[in-house]
């Protein structure tokens, strides 16, 4: 069984096509799952905890 070269591209356009729209939507879902707003909210709040200036 031989497979075009034209074949092989058409899968991995189509097929990479869905793998990237699947992937930036469980990237979405994940950001905005109600269990994970103290874990964002803290890490937003963390990089004003501490007063950290050159030299210190």
């Amino acid at each position: 069984m031989e497979i075009e070269h034209n074949s092989v591209v058409a899968f991995a356009k189509s097929w990479g096509l869905f793998y990237l729209i699947a992937l930036a939507a469980g990237v979405v879902i994940y950001a905005l799952w109600p269990g994970n707003r103290k874990r964002f909210d803290r890490a937003k709040k963390s990089i004003l905890d501490k007063d950290d200036r050159p030299g210190d």
